[in-house]
């Protein structure tokens, strides 16, 4: 419990710190070294460039901030319950009845619990289920964008081709051997290590999102899955991605906005044992 513990402290750190390293690259070294002082013919380049950079990470941060704002919870159960040692769960919470969990970490009972999410400290469930979601996609899209873009950069500044597949597999390992030789700078070999952070959050994001995707669709959890527990729901996905989504789904596909309400009596309306 510990180690969660301290993860849940770490992760957030880690995301903001991820976050400001790739703004100041974006527009410190890529932007001014892809398009050096651009004419008429380039500026409009550099400014969709900028304009799709900034609309992805106003979209990640504010989705970010929504699901922490929007934390997850059973708001008629404040008693904090006893954990019985027969309890088969996993460490960090365990099921109660009717689809709430008691999450040791939040201290909380968490309606429709789907998990806990490390990076932005709380539980995803049922009143931000549709941010976190928002969340992972529009962090996918900023770190393969920042990928695109670095790759660029390293082009440009450093002549390096990317013709050649293998090229980007023995990026990391060459690039490692020449910094402590002294061949290249601690600025080449920081951009490299961040492709590779980029690649791997981007990826790791966008399957974790389709696979949220496709529970959502199903009307199940990840805390369901996990406990292997069929659920028996009768409702058409579309039904479900709308209690998610809201009707005004397609506003907060472009902005961080509240799209569906959630109702004081919902702890009555998830019956599932």
């Amino acid at each position: 419990m510990l180690k969660l513990r301290l993860l849940n402290a770490v992760a957030p750190a880690y995301f903001i710190m991820a976050t400001a390293v790739t703004f100041i690259l974006h527009f410190c070294f890529f932007i001014p070294t892809i398009f050096p002082n651009p004419d008429t013919s380039l500026k409009g380049s550099t400014t969709l460039h900028t304009a799709v950079f900034l609309f992805l990470m106003f979209n990640a941060l504010g989705n970010y901030i929504m699901t922490i704002k929007y934390p997850a919870e059973s708001a008629n159960e404040t008693a904090v319950p006893v954990c019985s040692p027969h309890c088969s769960d996993k460490v960090d919470a365990h099921y109660l009845l009717n689809g709430r969990h008691f999450c040791k970490l939040c201290k909380k009972v968490i309606l429709k619990r789907d998990h806990h999410c490390f990076f932005t400290g709380n539980c995803i469930g049922n009143k931000n289920m549709r941010y976190f979601i928002m969340f992972c996609i529009y962090t996918s899209c900023t770190c393969l964008y920042s990928l695109v873009l670095g790759v660029a950069f390293l082009t440009v500044e450093y002549s390096i081709s990317f013709e050649n597949p293998l090229t980007f597999l023995t990026l990391l390992p060459l690039s490692t051997g020449y910094f402590f030789m002294g061949t290249i700078s601690g600025l080449q070999l920081f951009v490299v290590l961040m492709l590779y952070v980029w690649l791997g959050i981007g990826l790791v994001c966008a399957g974790f999102c389709c696979q949220q995707v496709l529970l959502v669709a199903r009307g199940q959890t990840w805390c369901q899955m996990q406990r292997g527990q069929l659920v028996e729901n009768h409702s058409p996905w579309r039904t479900n991605l709308k209690d998610v989504f809201g009707t005004r789904w397609i506003l907060g596909l472009i902005l961080p906005v509240q799209t569906v309400e959630i109702c004081a009596d919902d702890t009555d309306a998830y019956k599932q044992d």
